[in-house]
């Protein structure tokens, strides 16, 4: 697939707290649907009236059962070959299914690359995984963190497949779990069962309940004068943060349930954090969207990631490398981040690669406490307490 690279994210910013509301609408998302459908799937992701109706692909609609079934797969070390880890290892639900560390190490010690995503409210997005823009559904995603091999994560591989299987055919809560999921199929256990209800359990992480989120329905005291101050600068032409983080989901890679097909965009950005040899590359292990397309152009091409609960999915970047917001803001504001030596050298301000969009600013402390206590108002300590995410093993 040819990937689709957005230099300029149109939206019109107003400085009334007027903006503060009607900026969070997607133009997709203006009107919300009330078919029979849609009302079901509204229903069971028990969503606010601010919250779209997100899309959720036909070959897999969601209910109750699934989701029930996936929760338990996500927190089961039975589903990796060797039984070390679950999805669990690297979503953690008080990290909003972050995992608090750069980049994590696979269930047989392989290490990874990229850092962990939270998983709040990825029903929204368009493409998943850090700079893929072939993975258009959760189902497709699924696949690498269980079956691949290279790097190995659950380890799933074609010669491990049956005996995985093989333990939840023997698990007789396991097999009225899959027979209530899948009540009009066979009762055959399989890989494409389990990534179906694992899918369906992420759809539903639904973060609708932070201080922001009050604030949207009509709560005026949700937000402190420094959080409203904040927004203000996030959506303002200074610090253009609204550019890549847009809408109710705070990520220009978004579509929902009113979203047409043909108006749906595949951001990725190069956001200048490295310039390796002063050609725009980024560390040989991890080029962005260029390691699918090999199109030199896209190297360094990262999706925008949701800025919910950022306050808890420390350390930040596709790799990790920075610690905390401030320091984030501290990139943006100069236009890219230096690395002085090392096989990565190279100054990010000046890549030839990097998005327009990063041009760099002046800050004040002030302005940048405010930023950063705005994205503290992201944070949904319901979401990250929610009986409905939790382990099931410890009920």
């Amino acid at each position: 697939m040819t990937a689709v690279r957005i230099t300029v994210f149109q939206m019109t910013v107003l400085s009334s707290i007027f903006f503060l509301l009607s900026a969070c609408e997607q133009e997709s998302s203006t009107e919300i649907q009330t078919s029979d459908e849609s009302a079901s799937v509204r229903e069971i992701l028990e969503l606010p009236d601010h919250m779209p109706t997100p899309a959720v692909p036909d070959f897999n609609p969601l209910t109750n059962a699934k989701i029930q079934l996936g929760r338990f797969l996500f927190y089961d070390e039975k589903l990796s070959a060797n039984q070390a880890q679950s999805c669990s290892s690297c979503h953690d639900q008080s990290l909003a299914f972050s995992d608090g560390v750069a980049q994590p190490l696979g269930s047989t010690g392989h290490q990874l690359v990229r850092n962990s995503q939270g998983l709040a409210n990825v029903i929204y997005h368009t493409t998943f995984t850090w700079s893929n823009n072939s993975f258009l559904e959760l189902e497709d995603q699924l696949n690498v963190p269980i079956r691949a091999d290279n790097p190995i994560e659950l380890g799933v591989t074609d010669a491990k497949l049956n005996e995985v299987l093989l333990r939840f055919e023997q698990d007789e809560e396991y097999l009225a779990l899959f027979a209530a999921a899948f009540p009009d199929e066979d009762d055959t256990i399989s890989m494409n069962k389990i990534i179906f209800s694992l899918a369906s359990f992420v759809r539903s992480m639904i973060s609708a309940s932070s201080p922001y989120d009050q604030y949207l329905a009509g709560d005026k005291t949700a937000l402190t004068e420094q959080q409203i101050a904040g927004y203000q600068l996030f959506n303002g032409e200074k610090f253009e943060c609204f550019h890549c983080h847009s809408g109710i989901n705070f990520s220009s890679s978004y579509r929902d349930a009113n979203t047409a097909s043909d108006a749906t965009e595949f951001p990725f950005f190069n956001n200048g954090l490295y310039n390796v040899g002063g050609d725009g590359s980024y560390p040989e292990e991890d080029q962005g969207l260029y390691d699918a397309s090999l199109d030199p152009a896209d190297k360094g091409l990262f999706r925008p990631q949701s800025l919910r609960n950022i306050e808890l999915t420390a350390p930040y970047m596709h790799d990790g490398s920075i610690a905390t917001l401030r320091e984030v803001i501290e990139h943006y504001a100069r236009g890219g981040s230096l690395t002085e030596s090392g096989v990565n050298a190279g100054d990010g301000k000046n890549s030839p690669l990097k998005s327009a969009l990063i041009l760099g600013f002046d800050a004040t402390d002030e302005e940048i406490e405010a930023v950063i206590a705005f994205l503290e108002s992201l944070t949904d300590e319901e979401f990250i307490t929610s009986p409905k995410f939790s382990n099931p093993f410890e009920e």
